[in-house]
């Protein structure tokens, strides 16, 4: 008994690739990209979605081997605890390796100072650029995707960072034909992007079909918030809520995750991946758009950062 080969939806041939198929498989060629070409690269992980992704098409890229590549995490010291209880459970369960870059040890020595907004994720930085150097990483994987926002649409999947980690979008190089130029300098280093040509809905669509766990704070479910700059932050030691600021018992999810105190809820009823995605499929906002205060602060908020070294 033969069973008949039938095409994807949307297209002709029994051998095309379905879209998610097709991101996938470019993901997985990224991931083998940078080990053949890199000598010590480090993959950022915060337990959010996009990292979370990125993980597996790494688990996916080099299976049944370990994945060769160290994790690498900035704790700002305000993560949702739910996500850092992930983190851990996720570098055990696969053997993986962690290297944890604190906020608040820079604090406890000087290297930084809290901002008067309490926020720390521009904070981020710092550490970030020290763990690199002191690490000697070469190559840098991030879950950014250019939907998220415009800073980030300008960049390439592999982009060429500076000795002092800095973006210069006039050294973009041209990637035709899914051709990466990993060449730097000494004390330059490259972020390699393999989700750059994901959507949100991609990234849902994916985690559904290849049932992929998450932090449950991507879910729907009922959480204390405060209202503040029209978004619902998380109370915390960080600063809130303030004077004329009070909390409430809500229905939120996340959709996307980091510093607590600029990472905003959102009101919502999806408390499944089928809800989430039909919830995605009609939105209009990106999620940094609609949840991420550190993005609000000026026009190119984003991009003075990247310039500065962040992601």
């Amino acid at each position: 008994m033969t069973t008949a080969i039938t095409a994807p939806e949307g297209t002709d041939s029994p051998y095309a690739l379905s879209h998610l198929d097709a991101l996938e498989s470019e993901g997985v060629h990224i991931f083998r990209e940078v080990a053949g070409e890199f000598e010590r690269p480090v993959i950022l992980f915060s337990g959010g979605k996009d990292s979370i992704v990125m993980l597996h098409l790494a688990l996916k890229a080099f299976a049944p081997a370990p994945v060769p590549f160290t994790l690498l995490h900035v704790d700002t010291g305000h993560n949702f605890p739910e996500v850092l209880d992930y983190r851990d459970r996720v570098v055990a369960e696969h053997g993986l390796r962690l290297h944890v870059a604190s906020v608040q040890d820079f604090i406890d020595d000087g290297r930084l100072r809290e901002r008067p907004d309490g926020t720390r994720n521009p904070l981020q930085t710092l550490p970030l650029l020290e763990a690199i150097t002191g690490n000697r990483f070469d190559a840098v994987f991030g879950g950014g995707r250019r939907d998220e926002e415009k800073a980030r649409a300008k960049e390439r999947v592999f982009s060429l960072r500076d000795e002092f980690g800095g973006w210069d979008p006039r050294r973009q190089r041209p990637e035709l034909w899914q051709l990466y130029n990993g060449r730097h300098a000494a004390g330059e280093h490259v972020r390699v992007f393999p989700l750059s040509n994901w959507t949100e809905l991609d990234v849902w669509q994916y985690i559904a079909r290849e049932k992929i766990e998450l932090p449950a704070i991507y879910y729907a479910h009922e959480r204390t918030v405060f209202s503040r700059a029209g978004m619902w932050l998380a109370p915390g030691e960080w600063g809130g809520p303030g004077q004329d600021e009070f909390s409430e018992r809500r229905q939120v999810r996340y959709r996307t995750v980091g510093d607590m105190s600029c990472t905003g809820a959102v009101d919502s009823e999806a408390d499944t991946i089928e809800k989430v995605i039909a919830e995605i499929a009609v939105s209009r906002l990106t999620e940094r758009g609609a949840t991420r205060a550190d993005d609000k602060i000026s026009e190119a908020a984003m991009e003075d950062r990247k310039r500065e070294g962040y992601f």
